[in-house]
């Protein structure tokens, strides 16, 4: 399998219209524009009846003691977690393009509406739900894309693994409220081909 996007180059930064935070000179970090960026995939394996999408950042901080913290900086070396930005599930296989802004187009406070998407497919809670369960103007179930917004003084650049399964069913074997970890098992049996395009993104303009 081949996926790439005409949004970003493999390994190449991602531009802020794709990002839920965007860079501030007064305050460090704004709301964005938020669109899913463009993806798309060739060389699909034989048999297969639907895709799964689904993006995470490997690199967010696993303590939150420095984060977005004046006078501080999350340190390089710092253990790094994964954190789901989009799980999109039951994408029909005579589909092989996602066109930018189709499934996200702005930021939602409380998050998107689901888990039902366009034309059949489903979007689980991205992990944004977590990261604003104490705030109460923003707490909610977060259906769907939401894009980078890392640690606006992170000392390291993100990583964003936008990942395409093909899979030999056509509907994932989940109901209702679903996350990232619950689709991983569900078809861990299923998958017959992946393929990956990652981009960068950064707050910070010290970050490397």
């Amino acid at each position: 399998m081949k996926v790439w996007s005409d949004s970003f180059a493999d390994n190449a930064p991602i531009d802020a219209q794709f990002a839920f935070g965007k860079p501030d000179a007064q305050s460090h970090v704004a709301l964005s524009q938020n669109k899913n960026p463009h993806l798309a995939w060739s060389d699909v394996p034989a048999g297969t009846r639907s895709f799964v999408v689904i993006c995470t950042d490997s690199d967010v901080p696993s303590q939150g003691d420095d984060v977005n913290k004046e006078g501080r900086e999350v340190p390089a070396d710092l253990p790094r977690v994964d954190f789901f930005h989009w799980v999109l599930v039951d994408v029909p296989a005579s589909v092989s393009e996602i066109p930018a802004a189709s499934h996200s187009n702005h930021v939602t406070p409380r998050g998107k509406f689901g888990p039902d998407a366009l034309d059949g497919m489903r979007h689980g809670v991205n992990d944004y739900t977590a990261w604003f369960a104490g705030d109460e103007s923003m707490k909610g179930d977060y259906y769907g894309y939401d894009g980078p917004c890392p640690p606006w003084n992170d000392s390291i650049v993100h990583h964003y693994h936008f990942t395409v399964y093909a899979l030999d069913i056509a509907r994932v074997p989940l109901e209702g409220r679903f996350d990232g970890n619950d689709v991983l098992a569900a078809i861990k049996s299923h998958v017959l081909g992946s393929a990956t395009v990652t981009g960068t993104y950064t707050l910070n303009p010290k970050a490397h």
